[in-house]
């Protein structure tokens, strides 16, 4: 019996900064002894529950399901350790299958990519000793993943029951250039509180990750919705008529997206092509929104709107004066002609968030692929009118 059948544990990877949301999505999908570790969130399901989470969770980057974890002072230890799995359980030879690494402080393992590369002979050498033959390396789309974690001498093997990232919607079939990636367009909606009480608005939309995100949300649209291949499927204890079970109740939540709920625009012309694309993909939205080709600065005015925005910064315009004209510029914007409105305004460099200059209610720190950014939130109160004396 593997370690996550023994205590129906599990890991779930997510970013920097989306510790507490992501902790409150795992406990309302039913997760139990949620414990905080290093790059994830620890916690407590049965396989209904995995089930779930691995489809309509919106934060989290993958789950993995420990298999064994053990005391690794060398690599010869690490092989012969790996190779005493039962790998058949999982795959056969016809399969691919990859494996990532993470190390730290461990003088033995001090290279993740030879650690997995010691894991990898493992599995190979497994099914040339029990069958004469091995399975293939897939490293973009394998049918098994393979997670292996060693700190301080400790290891972990696992499985990805995600199968690949679930931040891969398959909603997104047209880009440009630095999209947003979408936990973190989920994780922005998710902190505004936008429930589709009023208009949500993004005047600088790129290819519409936030919009989409926005849709999925009000829509209950499931995370996993367009995804065709998980790999808690490849569990030898995976039950298929639970799965379906989990997944029609999930389906039968969908509603369709009210009429002009949800708008946006971008000056670049292939950025507006690219969000009608993507948000037509998904159920119950088809041409059920505005997107517009439009310079943000010309709006006359947005009123009593949520705006949720994520302006090009230094790394994307490639020009740091650039990015901080354009923040003011913005900031200026949001002051003289968004009253009523609540902004929401993600920046990938910490620093440009200041330029808007605005005091904002609450910032929060969230990591978008390795960029260290923050969200900060703007309350725009309306002027209040001029008493008139007689």
């Amino acid at each position: 019996m593997f370690q996550y059948q023994q205590h129906k544990q599990y890991f779930a990877q997510i970013a920097t900064g989306f510790e507490e949301p992501a902790e409150a999505e795992l406990k309302s999908l039913g997760a139990t002894e949620i414990k905080p570790a290093y790059r994830g969130l620890h916690f407590e399901a049965d396989p209904e529950t995995l089930y779930r989470i691995n489809y309509t969770a919106r934060l989290i980057v993958r789950v993995l399901a420990p298999l064994i974890t053990f005391d690794c002072h060398s690599d010869k230890y690490l092989h012969q350790t790996a190779l005493k799995l039962d790998w058949s359980l999982f795959m056969t030879p016809k399969d691919t299958f990859a494996v990532n690494a993470v190390t730290s402080n461990t003088p033995s393992l001090t290279h993740s990519q030879y650690a997995a590369l010691k894991v990898k002979d493992a599995v190979c050498d497994f099914f040339r000793q029990k069958c004469g033959e091995r399975p293939s390396v897939d490293i973009q789309s394998p049918d098994l993943g393979i997670n292996l974690f060693v700190r301080s001498n400790r290891a972990t093997i696992s499985v990805d029951v995600s199968g690949g990232s679930l931040h891969k919607r398959g909603y997104r079939t047209a880009s440009v250039e630095a999209p947003m990636q979408e936990t973190l367009a989920a994780a922005i909606i998710r902190l505004s509180g936008w429930d589709g009480g009023r208009p949500l608005i993004d005047p600088m939309c790129g290819s519409g990750t936030l919009l989409c995100e926005a849709a999925m949300s009000y829509c209950r649209i499931p995370a996993g919705f367009l995804r065709t291949k998980w790999g808690f499927e490849r569990l030898p204890d995976f039950d298929s008529g639970l799965w379906k079970k989990v997944k029609a109740a999930a389906d039968a939540a969908i509603r369709p997206l009210p009429a002009g709920l949800l708008s946006g625009s971008d000056m670049n012309r292939d950025a507006v092509r690219a969000t009608r694309t993507n948000l037509n993909n998904l159920p119950g939205c088809k041409d059920r929104f505005q997107c517009s080709e439009k310079n943000v600065f010309d709006f006359p005015t947005i009123e009593n709107a949520t705006i949720v925005v994520n302006p090009p910064y230094g790394v994307r315009l490639g020009d740091r004066d650039s990015a901080e004209a354009l923040m003011k510029e913005f900031g200026d914007f949001l002051k003289q002609r968004c009253t009523g409105c609540t902004a929401y305004v993600y920046a990938g460099d910490r620093q440009l968030l200041k330029k808007v200059g605005l005091k904002p209610e609450w910032k929060k720190e969230l990591n978008n692929g390795g960029l260290e950014g923050i969200l900060g939130k703007f309350d725009l109160y309306a002027s209040p009118k001029p008493i008139k004396i007689i």
